[in-house]
């Protein structure tokens, strides 16, 4: 059927989680930018601030496979709608911290709630859209997580300048509340949803193979536990690098105002009008990496899997840029080449989030992606700690180097252990 006749609700359906990753994004990413605000009135180090993320990514990795198994277990509608709430909750909560201890209270209490989002996507995805175009539609709602980065310095630095830190958290939590709601009125999944047309329907199932479609007509399955997926060389295939691809983000988000401004001298105000510059360029890198995986099956007729692989070679290279940051002569060089990684990150980003869904059935996507996850804010926790220590004694410098490595170090071992084969799904026991 011609492209022109079909529905577009999955398109609408994605855009609503792109909206709630976006507020989501801006949740976290308001304590990096209030961070030269929030050291100065708390009187907090470099390495207490780092317990203070550290706080919220112990949380994460913690929380990424049972909020997976619980969207799952309750279905991306309700399970989605939750989460939003309780992490809409736990940001507003930072107003009422009075030191970097209770600081750190809340922002695991963020970290526990907001682990659902990338899960709730992928599930998403895996549910709505058909193998050929999950990259494109991970692409999309993973703009959010640069969006939501994006948008956060001019946000959070208006709302200390006029109102003081506390209302940064209040504003940036509010919104989720009145997301959740939209959500739920919403959300419903392609079996039960009243407006899917019969072409759209068949566009989604039709290019999955006989297997996955017969899934997706059954009800009342049991999902897949956590045991069988982790027994699975694919699932290692994807969890590795993304241990390794992870600390790259989290140095971009949590870092990148604290680093310009002890390493380059920057105030506030400079922050809040070029910070977000990076995570435009992830944007950019979000978008174009989901399209670029289909062109290379188009142009050079390779494999699903081959082109995932691709991909995330192709973003692991170009955190070269990065990795030179240290030799940049200007502030606006070194922003510049962090726009360089936030545009690789986020196409390899979004080349590993998509393979949870080719590899494994959509009654588990969820606990694979959380499981997943786990594994890379392991590495991203870890890294921001050796940030703590480190960067004040030894700079910035070497560690960005160490980004890239890790990325390239990724790509080779995604290359080694996911096998180029028809794509196949795992079944519930």
């Amino acid at each position: 059927m011609p492209a022109q006749r079909l529905g577009r609700l999955r398109w609408w359906i994605i855009s609503l989680v792109t909206l709630g990753t976006v507020l989501n994004y801006l949740a976290r990413s308001s304590l990096s930018v209030a961070a030269p605000t929030l050291k100065t009135t708390f009187d907090m180090s470099t390495q207490q601030y780092s317990w203070v993320v550290a706080a919220f990514q112990a949380a994460y990795t913690v929380s990424q496979p049972l909020a997976g198994l619980a969207l799952d277990w309750m279905g991306v509608r309700l399970g989605f709608a939750m989460f939003a709430i309780g992490w809409s909750a736990a940001n507003c909560c930072h107003a009422f911290s009075t030191g970097w201890p209770s600081f750190a209270f809340f922002r695991g209490l963020l970290g526990l709630t907001e682990a659902a989002a990338i899960p709730a996507g992928i599930k998403v995805v895996g549910e709505w859209f058909p193998p050929v175009e999950r990259t494109v539609a991970t692409g999309w709602f993973n703009i959010g997580s640069s969006l939501g980065a994006m948008i956060a310095p001019p946000i959070v630095v208006f709302c200390i300048a006029m109102w003081g830190w506390q209302s940064a958290f209040l504003v940036t939590g509010a919104v989720g509340f009145a997301w959740a709601g939209l959500w739920y009125w919403g959300y419903r999944s392609p079996a039960d949803h009243p407006k899917l047309g019969d072409a759209e329907r068949a566009h989604i199932l039709g290019g999955r193979d006989g297997e996955d479609a017969a899934a997706d007509a059954q009800d009342g399955d049991t999902p897949l536990g956590w045991r069988a997926v982790i027994m699975r060389r694919d699932f290692w295939s994807i969890a590795i690098p993304r241990f390794l691809a992870e600390p790259a983000w989290q140095t971009f988000s949590f870092f990148i105002p604290l680093y310009l401004v002890e390493a380059r001298g920057m105030d506030l105000k400079s922050i809040a009008a070029f910070a977000w510059l990076p995570f435009l360029a992830a944007d950019a890198g979000s978008i174009l990496g989901g399209y670029y995986a289909p062109w290379l099956m188009r142009r050079f007729k390779v494999s699903l899997l081959t082109s995932r692989k691709i991909v995330m070679t192709t973003g692991a290279l170009c955190m070269i840029g990065p990795a030179c940051i240290g030799l940049a002569g200007s502030p606006a060089m070194a922003i510049a080449l962090f726009c360089v990684g936030g545009f690789a990150h986020q196409m390899l980003s979004g080349a590993l989030l998509t393979l949870s869904a080719d590899l494994f059935d959509r009654r588990v996507v969820a606990t694979a992606t959380g499981m997943a996850g786990s594994a890379a804010w392991i590495g991203g926790l870890s890294f921001s700690l050796i940030i703590g220590a480190l960067a004040d004694t030894i700079g910035y410098d070497p560690l960005f180097v160490c980004l890239a490595l890790f990325d390239i170090a990724g790509a080779a071992i995604l290359w080694t252990l996911l096998r180029d084969r028809k794509v196949g799904v795992v079944r519930p026991a």
